[in-house]
């Protein structure tokens, strides 16, 4: 895992002689942490190992001394089976002058192979462009042809490059190459038709197609086999309403990330695939902080920027 590591390290966080580095996991990435360590240490890092007690679910927020070690950090990677980035916790160490590199749900096998090996700086400029795509675009449609049929509004939403890269205060989620942003609040309607994954909880790859009814910018309903039945009873034991929200729109752009495997970053990495964030945004630029968050990814996406098609049956229609 040495090599991933170092990719890590040098590619995607930069770290530099005598920076503090803090590696946020728990005893199932243990492995991963330690070798992420040792490659910091390589380059003349501080790195110190923090064990994160057991979470229960996708974005709860940290233990606080997990949280006071984040703050004390100039470069924070995050290998947990948990996922840490919609919390509290993260925009705090950023807003404290951190570089934060996500690894949720990583594994030993995403260390040695996939799309850790994309060329992250060559497809560094297509993300950015995709995300003034979206910076510039006010209403968006998307379908595929499992029945998803869905638009929101962007009015005054930014989007958010996240390249596998970051070099000054910010987040990235490695080796998720994507172009995001978060739609306005009460604006999404229609009808969203997973088929490719819901890489949280457990569920991962889809069995069967998951529907979710969507209106004034909530799910309403979701129905489908034993993942929706799964899903749907989660959010409910969260009593908040918030876990419902539409919270993102985000585009894949990593050619290395092939196929859904139910790795959370590897499956919303896909190139071409299209996912929908649903809970917290306050991490995207909407304003919902909720008990959760979670991706649903469908394959095949037709999109439309206002009146510009973007991308038709998950193929780009630029040279993107």
């Amino acid at each position: 895992m040495e090599h991933g590591a170092k990719i890590l390290i040098e590619t995607c966080a930069g770290v530099r002689n005598g920076e503090d580095v803090v590696i946020v996991t728990d005893a199932e990435r243990i492995r991963i942490a330690g070798v992420v360590a040792k490659a910091a240490i390589a380059v003349g890092g501080n790195a110190s190992i923090v064990i994160s007690p057991p979470r229960s679910i996708d974005n709860e927020e940290p233990a606080p001394p997990v949280a006071a070690a984040m703050n004390r950090a100039d470069v924070i990677f995050l290998p947990v089976t948990h996922a840490l980035s919609h919390t509290a916790a993260v925009r705090s160490a950023i807003g404290g002058g951190a570089r934060v590199v996500s690894m949720s749900a990583f594994t030993e096998r995403m260390m040695v192979e996939g799309g850790l090996f994309a060329d992250f700086p060559t497809r560094r400029p297509i993300c950015q462009a995709m995300a003034q795509h979206l910076s510039a675009t006010s209403h968006v449609r998307v379908t595929n042809p499992a029945g998803t049929d869905l638009s929101f509004s962007l009015d005054g939403r930014s989007g958010n490059s996240h390249a596998c890269i970051v070099d000054g205060p910010g987040f990235t989620a490695v080796p998720n190459i994507e172009a995001n942003t978060s739609p306005v609040e009460g604006t999404t309607e229609g009808v969203l038709v997973v088929d490719g994954s819901i890489p949280y909880y457990g569920i991962g790859v889809i069995t069967e197609p998951v529907r979710f009814e969507i209106s004034g910018g909530f799910v309403r309903s979701i129905v489908g086999g034993d993942q929706a039945e799964f899903l749907r009873e989660l959010l409910a034991r969260q009593d908040d309403k918030w876990v419902y929200n539409i919270a993102q729109f985000a585009i894949g752009l990593n050619p290395e990330c092939r196929e859904f495997t139910g790795e959370m970053l590897n499956d919303e990495g896909v190139n071409g695939t299209v996912h929908i964030g649903i809970g917290t945004s306050s991490n995207l630029g909407g304003v919902v902080q909720a008990k959760t968050h979670f991706d649903a990814i469908i394959r095949d996406p037709t999109v439309w920027f206002d009146s510009e098609l973007v991308i038709r049956d998950g193929s780009f229609i630029s040279n993107t």
